[in-house]
Formats: C-alpha cells, structure tokens, sequence
C-alpha cells in the first residue's frame, strides 16, 4: 500500500490553473454544489490564515493500448476534494455554480480589509454589504489577471479617507497571498484497483466519508471527452432529478440547450407529467441496473474497470473494451430511461400491491427487480406477456426473505451471473424451493412477524397482500387499506396500547408489535379508544346481528366474518382480555404467514 501513491502540494493557484486546462478532470462541477455559502466563506478564511485545509486526492485513469499500437494516457480525475475546488472556483475564479435546480448562480464572497476582530473579516455578500464601501463586494475581481494592487488600493482609500492606507494594504497583500497557499495532494498510482483506492479514501478522510463504486462510476464517466461521458452523466442527473421534481423540465427546456438537442431529452420529457413516487431512482440506482442488464455483473467497481479498458484475461487496457462498454452503458442507460419500460415496471409494483413508498423495501430489491424485468423482457423463454408476473414473484421473494438488503452487492453479482448462465426459470426455481419451502411458511415467515418494526419485510409483503387482495380497513365496508397505507396515523392498536398498559404494564416492545397492528379509519379508532378487544369486537357483531348503530360501518355479519379474514383477526377475539394477548399474537401471526404464503402462491 505504501508505494500506492505519492504526496505532493500544489498551490491554489496552480491547482484551479491545471483544473482549466483540463489536465485534471473535476467531475463534479456539472453537477449541484451541495456547500452552503456560508462554508464557502469559511474555507477561504482559513486559507487567509493559513489553516489546513485537509487533502485533495487524485487518480490518474490508466492509459490505454489502442488499435494499431501505441497508448492513450489516462486522464488524472479529482476523486476527493470537488466541493472544496469547486468553492475556489466560485468564490476566487468567479465561476457560477449549479444549484439545486440546475440553475447557474454566482457565490459572491466579500472582503472588510479594515477588520481587526477575532471572528472573520468575510462574508457572503449581502445587498447591505454591496453598499457599504468598506467592504470590497466580490473578492474574485482581485484574483482576475492583469489586477494591479496599486491603484486598487488607492481608489480604497479615496473611498474610505478614515481607514489606515498601511493596514489596507497588508489586509489586500495577506488576500492576495491565497493563491500561493499550498494544497497537500494525495497521487493514487494509475495501477491501483479500485478497492485500493477505496481504502486508501476511507484511511485519510477524517470524516470517515464513504466513496461508493457510483461515484467512482460516473466520475469516469463524467470525465470521458471520448465517448460523450459528460452528457451521459449528465441526462443520468437530470433523470433522477425529475423523478422527484417533475417541473424541474422548465428549467432544463429553458436553460440547456445543448441537453434539449441530444438524443437523451426525449427520454426524460415524460418525466415532466409524472406524479408517481413509487420508485424515486438516484444516480447510484440507475447505473446499478443499467450495468446489471446489460453486462449481466453486479459489482459497479467491474463497471469502473471495463469504461477504462480493463481486459479481465490479459489484465491491461484495451481502447477497443472502453469503445465497448462505453456503448452498451449508453444502451442500457436509455433503456432504463424509457417511458414504456420504467412505467410498465412500477404497474407490476403496484398491481402486485405495493402502492406506496411507505411499503416499498429496499432501493437494492428494487433495482434487482427493474434489472429483472428489462432482461426479462428480451428474454426468448419467457412469453412477454408472463414477465411482469415474475418480476412481481422475485420482487416478493427478495423482499420476504431480505435477499438483498445491507450489503447486497455481491448477492445480486452471483443472482444476475446464476441467471445469465443458468437461465432465468431454473434459478428461480432453485431459489423458490430453497428458501419459500414449508418451513419458511409454516415457521420462519411467523417468526419474522415477531417484530415492532414495520420496515420489516413480512409486514410490507402483508400490508401488500391487503391492498392486491383489495381489503377493507377493519369495520369498514367503504375505505380500503390501499386508502390509507401511506397514513401511519391509521395504524390501529388491535389490543389499544393504553388497554396493555394499565392491564399488563406493558412496555413498547410488547404492544408495539406488528401482529398487534391494522389499519382503521381514525373516527373509528376513536370510538373504540382504550377498551377490551373482547368487548368491542363483541358489540360490533352483535349491531351486525341486530342492526342496530355502533361504531363502524359494516352492517351484516357476512360482511363482518369477511372483513376480519381479511384482516387476519382471529375468531377467538370476542372473548379475548388482556390475559390472551401473547396468544392472540401468536394466533394472527400465523393467520398473516398464510394470507401471505396465498398471496405470494397467486402471483
């Protein structure tokens, strides 16, 4: 690991000065700045005082062998430290910056070169500020080539006759010096492999930062000059970020031309018009599935490896591999963008129940899911009309048996692998009977239930269950759960909590169950309050019997004897006290495992 990399300094001015010419490639500037002015500020205080700064690192891409002989050299791309160059490009380069829209703004930071206080003679600009001649508005404009010190000084002091010419001078000489100031860099060698470089990142970040393989991922992109990487990296942002904020589309249509030319736009356009949140993808999200469909891998750092040449055989760089990748990348990365495809996609989520981000999992068994569906699709040995009811299938099983949550990257590497080799439907059945056996029906799906969280994947798969099976919220015959899962407030206390606490004592951990939960409109949860479930359960039976008034909505008892199926309620509850409530848990667990087990067996 020692001879993995070199340090050095630079001085900030050389640093913004190789940035320019392109010498080192800075990825994140075409994307938002996520600093605060107030920290801009703050960092060029510091250079002023001649504070550290912490490291900048840098890795030199390989250089790549190319047709006919003789070799590209790898371009040298910032991988730590953007948001602290991108603050010098602002605030002395007087670069604009990209906000959270896209939109093009200056950060303009202010200089008091009469301040002679202990906090900072810095600021952001303000309007009062900008009129106050004491202040020097933009600091920027001392950093343009050709500034002559002199007569600026000079011109301050005409404007302000009562400051000290001599204390002026050396406030502007000290601001001035920042661009000598010297930036410590860390050189990784071009032969490191990524997981190096990943150690290396987390062992000197202070912070404990985590670079994640997408980062790696679209800087390499993002710095490619050969293949279009800058407006792939590009159409990937704006896609995920019109995924959450559809009227972002006025501002990319008004203010980026040369976007709105390419081929990508047409493929985002629909996001304008689009109001479902189910599956909200970040830019980790769609080069996951991108890769995963069409190299069939499941580890982004082999997608880092292949857009920069890698040859897995001979274990050097080729241009023709990079021409490649960088091709199928694009490829799928449209795919994935398309309108009929991503839509499609989220219909089988829904129509498999799961109508709301509050049920959906993780972002891992989506993704896998998304990946199923586009390498299903052009799969022979499944009929198209079939494949979103698989894709619903895998969906539901990664979920209930948490296939690909926590660190799922190499689970979903030997999934996608078994599936390319093997074929989809002998893998899915392998894994089906491996892990969906009577077992897991009968025994561990209960126990999963057994549980307070309602991220847990049995109860997200139950909830769903309900709203495919379009179940009604308890003692309702008008609203349904599908109405309401996204309100945690209609989550209802079957034994109330205040009920267990005054009966038992009972802590969170007991009546907080989610064998203890279902769903019920509020005006109802408020008439029931805090009574026995024995004696509340009885009275609604007995005015479905008698017709007679009380606080639900159902009327007959059919309805009733229906109503409490679907909500896995078992027929004991008319006589069930404080005393039976481990045994009414127990009870429903089990009726949830089968209602389950049903559901998923109907998919």
């Amino acid at each position: 690991m020692k001879d993995s990399y070199s340090v050095t300094t630079y001085s900030v001015q050389n640093i913004l000065g190789l940035i320019d010419s392109g010498d080192i490639a800075i990825p994140e500037i075409q994307r938002p700045f996520v600093w605060d002015s107030t920290k801009v500020r703050d960092l060029i205080d510091s250079l002023y005082h001649g504070y550290p700064t912490g490291y900048l690192i840098t890795w030199k891409n390989p250089d790549v062998k190319i047709k006919g002989g003789g070799t590209a050299e790898g371009k040298t791309v910032l991988i730590d430290g953007q948001q602290r160059i991108t603050a010098l490009m602002a605030s002395l380069s007087g670069l604009p910056i990209l906000n959270d829209d896209y939109e093009s703004k200056r950060i303009k930071i202010a200089f008091d070169p009469q301040y002679d206080g202990e906090d900072t003679p810095f600021a952001v600009l303000t309007p009062v500020i900008d009129k106050n001649p004491k202040w020097i508005s933009d600091i920027s404009e001392l950093f343009k080539p050709g500034f002559n010190s002199w007569s600026f000084v000079n011109d301050y002091i005409a404007a302000n006759p009562d400051c000290d010419p001599s204390a002026v001078n050396a406030s502007i000489t000290d601001l001035l010096a920042i661009a000598t100031r010297q930036l410590g860099c860390i050189v990784i060698n071009a032969d490191c492999t990524i997981d190096e470089v990943t150690d290396i990142f987390i062992r000197i970040n202070s912070k404990g930062a985590v670079l994640s393989q997408a980062d790696f991922a679209m800087s390499k992109i993002a710095a490619d000059e050969v293949h279009g990487g800058s407006m792939l990296r590009k159409a990937i942002d704006y896609y995920c970020h019109l995924a959450v904020k559809p009227e972002f589309w006025a501002t990319v249509s008004q203010n980026d031309p040369e976007f709105m030319a390419s081929e990508y736009a047409p493929k985002a356009e629909w996001l304008k018009n689009d109001k479902d949140d189910i599956y909200d993808p970040d830019y980790n999200d769609v080069l996951r599935v991108a890769f995963m469909h069409e190299f069939g891998r499941g580890k982004l750092a082999d997608l880092v490896a292949l857009l920069s040449g890698r040859d897995f055989e001979t274990r050097d760089y080729k241009s023709e591999i990079a021409d490649e990748s960088f091709e199928r990348l694009h490829d799928s990365v449209l795919r994935f963008m398309s309108k009929d495809n991503f839509q499609d996609f989220v219909l089988a989520l829904r129509s498999a129940g799961f109508v709301s981000p509050s049920i959906i999992y993780s972002k891992g068994a989506v993704n896998f899911a998304y990946n199923l569906y586009l390498t299903l699709r052009k799969d022979p040995k499944i009929e198209s009309t079939e494949v979103k009811r698989w894709v619903q299938r895998w969906y539901v099983m990664s979920v209930l048996t948490g296939r690909y949550s926590g660190s799922s990257e190499s689970v979903m590497d030997r999934d996608i692998r078994r599936i390319s080799e093997q074929g989809f439907l002998k893998v899915y059945d392998e894994i089906v009977a491996a892990r969906l056996s009577d077992t897991f029906w009968h025994v561990e799906l209960p126990q999963r239930l057994d549980t307070t969280s309602t991220r847990t994947g049995a109860w997200l798969v139950y909830v769903a269950a309900q709203v495919q099976g379009a179940a009604n919220t308890l003692f309702s015959k008008g609203v349904k759960v599908s109405d309401v899962v996204a309100t945690i407030g209609d989550i209802h206390h079957i034994f109330p909590r205040n009920y267990l606490k005054k009966e038992l004592n009972a802590p969170q951990g007991v009546y907080n169950q989610v064998a203890n939960y279902a769903y019920l409109e509020k005006r109802i949860n408020i008439k029931i309050a805090d009574r026995r479930p024995g004696d509340y359960f009885t009275e609604a039976r007995d005015a479905c019997l008698s017709g007679a008034a009380y606080f639900g909505d159902i009327s007959t008892a059919d309805e009733l004897a229906r109503n409490l199926a679907d909500n896995c309620i078992p027929n004991g509850i008319y006589e069930m006290g404080a005393s039976d409530f481990e045994d009414f848990l127990a009870q429903r667990r089990r009726l949830m495992a089968k209602k389950i087990e049903m559901y998923f067996k109907s998919l």
